[in-house]
């Protein structure tokens, strides 16, 4: 990670060089400049004079090089022949000029740099709203991240937040804006604009980390829906308390694949197809159609599953979803079909 994007903390998504390679494809540039022009010279050596022995030599041609692209010239090494004049205006000055325009070049961008990436990092900033930040860019919050993408979500939407560098540069090459710092600090999350984010992915390492990260995150957005991994079920209740939305316990639930696939590999090969999305059964979400208020429950081409009601699940079968409310919100098993 270069230098001026750690001091910001933001690493932007990008394929820029880094500048030890742009300073050293300029140098190379530089070179090739001053061979091309010492090649003009040597070809006409008897075009020169110099004021000290008459003769031009091929290191007097390097020296006289050397010295008119730099702009120095002093004067002992001379043109005087029609034909090197020619070579000097047409040939030897553009490449001084350009010469120059390197050199300045680099020291401009050297210069300008952090001040370009600042008012970049502004603008994006500025244009961020209703996004999602995912705290932690391991395997589980890299695998929300395609999820996201698979429902059609846009990679300049999605902020990953991680204390690693490494990673942070690693979802930068994926696509994503990065922030590098540790996600239980206020001002680390403020820089990924989480009181604009409307969704917030906890996925660190640690379960602790969890609860401190879903408490600062809470007390910066209340209106954000929040999901979070625990790897202990018994973390579930704190993380709750913390201020998620929805608690995913990874380890239960892998130990749970685990023993369903011993007893019924038929059933788990259901539940991983249904955990890959766009792939043979998914599940969704939608709101209840206006055509639909005020009728019972009915399954057409996609089974209901649930009904979300008031923020509580309540499956097909039960007695309350007789009645389907505008404010309701249905749970869906669609079959994705092989030309899908």
């Amino acid at each position: 990670m270069h230098e001026d994007e750690t001091a910001l903390g933001v690493r932007m998504p990008s394929a820029r060089l880094s500048p030890l390679r742009a300073v050293l494809r300029r140098m190379a540039i530089a070179l090739g400049m001053l061979l091309a022009m010492f090649a003009l010279v040597a070809a006409d050596l008897d075009g020169y004079r110099d004021n000290a022995d008459g003769h031009v030599s091929l290191i007097d041609a390097l020296y006289y090089v050397t010295v008119s692209i730099s702009t120095t010239g002093y004067g002992d090494i001379t043109p005087v022949s029609q034909a090197a004049r020619i070579v000097n205006i047409v040939a030897v000055t553009p490449l001084r000029i350009a010469f120059l325009v390197v050199l300045v070049g680099t020291t401009l961008e050297v210069l300008t740099k952090r001040t370009r990436d600042a008012i970049l990092i502004e603008r994006w900033r500025a244009r961020l709203r209703d996004h999602t930040v995912i705290i932690g860019y391991g395997t589980k919050g890299s695998a929300a991240s395609r999820t996201l993408l698979e429902n059609g979500r846009s990679k300049e939407s999605i902020v990953v937040v991680d204390p690693d560098p490494v990673v942070i540069a690693e979802a930068a090459e994926d696509g994503f804006a990065g922030i590098v710092g540790d996600g239980t600090r206020s001002h680390v999350l403020n820089r990924a604009r989480i009181r604009e984010a409307c969704e917030i992915i906890i996925a660190t390492r640690r379960d602790d980390s969890t609860a401190l990260v879903t408490l600062t995150a809470r007390s910066l957005n209340s209106r954000a829906t929040i999901v979070a991994a625990v790897r202990e079920a018994e973390n579930d209740p704190l993380v709750r308390q913390s201020g998620a939305d929805v608690v995913i316990t990874s380890a239960e639930a892998a130990g749970r694949m685990l023993g369903v696939a011993t007893q019924s590999p038929a059933v788990s090969s259901l539940i991983e197809d249904l955990l890959a999305y766009g792939k043979g059964l998914d599940l969704y979400e939608r709101a209840v159609l206006p055509s639909e208020t005020g009728k019972p429950l009915v399954q057409g081409e996609e089974l209901v599953v649930a009904v979300v009601r008031d923020g509580k699940i309540m499956t097909y079968a039960d007695p309350g979803v007789a009645e389907l409310r505008a404010s309701d919100r249905l749970v869906l098993m669609h079959v994705q079909s092989p030309l899908e």
